[in-house]
């Protein structure tokens, strides 16, 4: 992010922040009868924002940061988002290095009114998985490694293994009942009906990959090697945990040979980036291609439908079941 728009979001997150405040004192009930204003949750991507809004439904007001349709690992905030941040009562990110802006944004942020959630503070986390096949020179490797470290040392994507993404929503729940004692038991209510309906999809997870015969699938980056991890399969990427990156001419003649080699009967893309890569790969292969949806955020296509994290991961799930027959 260029200096000029961060200083240009310093101030205007300061000036947001004293209006913010007066406003709030302007607008805070005294009387008997009247109720606090919903506390407004921030998030950056749609697993967080879903947790949210099962957990608080109507007690809260929920934003997600990144637009749909949008991919969050590019994303970046303009002033205006900062300034409607700097209203928030509670602020939830993933981490890990998936939002490279967010610590300046933390760092603009009110601490006395905005409770700051880092949702995978304190978690395992996977190291980002090295690129899988051999890399064209030293050259080529250096480049790779700043890149690599440009996007972090961590795997992001922990909400793919439903186990985490509950791990997460608790957090976001214990922040709720903090913030707002009065809708405490409806908190608590909630997180359990969200955190059963996660058990019963890590059941069926682990149920259908018991039935299935191969354990090894390719997909267009490295976003699931929580879920692979989770019910011990092999996560092949075609490039790493930034969808952005390509592989060179041999890495994708490597990959080619690679589905061969494997009896691989399918290369899974995904919704937010191009399947190119994924369908040259699959073209010169002889093999068929499918979509195995990371979760990083809905489309609108998604929203029409009201396709949900339950319904996407189901569809997951079922995709997996075909293309490890």
């Amino acid at each position: 992010m260029k200096k000029s728009l961060l200083a240009m979001i310093s101030v205007i997150t300061a000036v947001s922040l004293a209006g913010c405040g007066a406003k709030e004192a302007a607008s805070t009930p005294q009387g008997d009868g009247q109720t606090a204003a919903k506390p407004k949750v921030y998030t950056t991507i749609y697993p967080l924002e879903y947790a949210a809004k099962r957990i608080g439904g109507d007690h809260i007001d929920v934003t997600n940061l990144v637009p749909a349709g949008v991919e969050p690992h590019d994303y970046e905030p303009t002033a205006k988002d900062m300034v409607a941040l700097a209203g928030a009562d509670i602020f939830a990110f993933n981490g890990s290095g998936l939002e490279l802006w967010v610590d300046k944004a933390v760092g603009n942020l009110d601490k006395n009114k905005t409770v700051i959630v880092n949702a995978t503070e304190g978690m395992d986390l996977l190291h980002a998985a090295a690129h899988e096949h051999e890399e064209e020179g030293k050259a080529e490797e250096h480049a790779e490694e700043e890149h690599d470290h440009d996007h972090g040392e961590f795997d992001p994507h922990v909400w793919l293994d439903p186990t985490k993404l509950k791990a997460q929503a608790e957090k976001i729940k214990t922040t709720l009942v903090q913030k707002d004692q009065a809708h405490a038991a409806d908190y608590e209510k909630n997180f359990e009906q969200l955190a059963s309906d996660l058990d019963q999809l890590d059941k069926d997870f682990k149920d259908m990959v018991t039935q299935t015969s191969k354990k090894e699938f390719m997909v267009s980056h490295s976003a699931f090697g929580y879920l692979a991890s989770r019910y011990g399969l092999l996560q092949v990427a075609i490039s790493g945990v930034n969808p952005a990156d390509e592989p060179s001419p041999s890495q994708l003649k490597n990959l080619v040979e690679h589905v061969k080699e494997h009896n691989i009967s399918y290369v899974l893309f995904e919704t937010l980036v191009s399947p190119k890569v994924a369908e040259v790969i699959a073209k010169e292969a002889g093999v068929k291609t499918a979509t195995l949806n990371p979760l990083e955020g809905l489309t609108q296509d998604d929203i029409k439908a009201n396709r949900d994290y339950l319904s996407i991961m189901r569809d997951n799930l079922e995709t997996l079941r075909t293309a490890l027959k």
